[in-house]
């Protein structure tokens, strides 16, 4: 009598690791690479046009845009990340990354550097300086759980959301009340605060599930 073998039962899928960088030219890097690692993805540094083509997404941290912006030209990498973002690689700026992302920027230097990865005006420095800096609870579009902790330091906000720009989050009292400080535009979000230093990892989730579904 021939017996039919037993099919092996299935095993539930894990989720996929995706590598993601984090640009590791200046700013907060430790801190993102740490709630990358915590959030399933393999996260990697940045610092050359070869280290940017093999990875899936890419995070540009907070620290200061216009030195960031120089480095890019530096180390070869502006056109080269400029290219991989026309491409639709996922990305997500904090901070000074907000602003490099975007399409025109206020307040700077003329001489800096920015990479078109969403259609919107950002004003640097907009909520002033370092001794300005503050928290506040904000509700985000898409989170689950509450609002969620934002931190602001010399942070930017938006001006200027262009037509297919997603606003996540505006400042919700005060005298900025109504000011946009959370964006997203295809695979590019951008925050002018800095979810990697709270401990609240759900915009970190949040991408690494958008670089796993792009």
């Amino acid at each position: 009598m021939n017996v039919s073998p037993v099919a092996a039962p299935i095993a539930a899928q894990a989720p996929s690791r995706p590598t993601v960088g984090v640009l590791a030219l200046q700013g907060d890097v430790s801190e993102h690479v740490a709630a990358l690692e915590h959030c399933g993805a393999e996260p990697v540094l940045v610092r050359r046009a070869s280290e940017l083509a093999a990875v899936d997404a890419l995070v540009l941290p907070g620290g200061e845009s216009t030195a960031i912006s120089k480095l890019l030209e530096v180390f070869d990498l502006l056109e080269p990340l400029r290219a991989r973002l026309r491409e639709g690689m996922p990305a997500f700026g904090s901070c000074a990354g907000m602003i490099l992302l975007a399409s025109e920027v206020l307040d700077t230097r003329p001489d800096a550097q920015h990479l078109f990865g969403i259609d919107m005006t950002v004003r640097r420095n907009a909520f002033g300086r370092q001794v300005d800096s503050f928290e506040v609870d904000l509700a985000f579009h898409g989170l689950d759980d509450g609002p969620m902790r934002a931190v602001f330091i010399r942070a930017p906000w938006v001006e200027r959301a262009g037509a297919d720009v997603e606003v996540l989050a505006t400042v919700p009292d005060g005298p900025f009340a109504g000011r946009i400080v959370a964006v997203r535009q295809g695979n590019v979000v951008a925050t002018a605060f800095h979810p990697e230093v709270t401990g609240d990892l759900r915009v970190h989730e949040m991408f690494v599930d958008l670089v796993r579904a792009a």
